[in-house]
């Protein structure tokens, strides 16, 4: 079945509103794109931040009239007579199929790759990890997420234990057991978090050696020979006391999530428990690493 796209040029003070005026005039689903390549890094807790040039498109079904759509946002004083939009037919496709289409196995290290479920595994003899891409959390692709995939790959794993501290699909974790770890403790704020990281446990055969907590049941005493935290600045500052205590003396740390311009401030902050090295930086995101002293 065809469909017929509305594209609108609006801001973030308006886009909801215009969202929510598209969907009484039978609009089947919105979305919201940038429409000046404007990156949002690091929103506030309970924050949902827009770009100042906030491109809307709605979605119809191709019998609808859409010139009596415009005429009825042209009402709307936000907007006016001469704002901008386009019209465009969508091409009828096997979107699933599509979709699926877009994702590759990728390879982080001489080892190790992420392999979605339905495509064939390029070296069955690597440590692979069967990771499907959802909606939200972690596939490897974002550069942090690839930062400290590398940065477990690099380690030595006998008789260790590690924490995935803000676990989310589980992969960092996965990954640490894959490559050897004796067991590994997961603990994220969202409870999707946890129920995609027991999934892809169990997708990878790990299941048995993850241990998974909403971060107020985590246990007071727990604590690892290895931890890594893929998050954000902000919370990495703010849980600094809890995360250092959670790695043993001598214990190997990671940071990620981080912006190049907040790496040597977080580095420093983190200086008081560890012996950081280095910042490691990808595009323009960085991973921090220590030892505990």
């Amino acid at each position: 079945m065809p469909w017929i796209q509305l594209k609108i040029d609006t801001d973030n003070q308006h886009a909801d509103a215009l969202s929510d005026l598209l969907m009484e005039e039978g609009s089947l689903s919105i979305t919201l794109e940038d429409g000046k390549d404007t990156p949002i890094y690091e929103p506030t807790l309970g924050e949902t931040p827009l770009w100042n040039h906030t491109v809307v498109t709605a979605l119809f079904e191709a019998d609808r009239n859409l010139n009596l759509v415009v005429e009825a946002l042209a009402l709307q004083p936000y907007l006016g007579h001469s704002f901008s939009y386009k019209i465009e037919q969508v091409e009828d496709k096997d979107w699933e199929r599509e979709w699926m289409d877009n994702f590759h196995p990728i390879k982080f290290s001489e080892r190790l790759w992420i392999c979605p479920s339905w495509r064939e595994i390029p070296d069955p003899t690597a440590v692979n990890i069967i990771l499907d891409p959802g909606l939200a959390f972690g596939t490897g692709t974002h550069p942090t997420t690839a930062l400290c995939l590398e940065w477990l790959d690099s380690l030595n794993f006998d008789n260790k234990d590690v924490i995935d501290f803000g676990c989310g699909s589980g992969i960092l974790a996965v990954a640490a057991l894959k490559l050897g770890a004796t067991k590994v403790t997961g603990i994220d704020i969202d409870y999707q978090a946890i129920d995609a990281s027991k999934a892809n446990a169990q997708r990878n055969g790990v299941e048995e050696q993850l241990t998974l907590y909403l971060a107020e049941d985590q246990p007071k005493e727990l604590k690892a020979d290895i931890l890594v935290a893929n998050i954000l600045a902000g919370p990495l500052k703010d849980l600094a006391p809890l995360i250092a205590e959670k790695v043993k003396s001598g214990g190997q740390l990671a940071l990620s999530g981080l912006l190049q311009e907040q790496a040597l401030e977080v580095s420093d902050f983190y200086n008081q428990w560890f012996d950081m090295d280095e910042p490691a930086h990808k595009e323009e995101w960085s991973r921090l690493t220590g030892i505990r002293k």
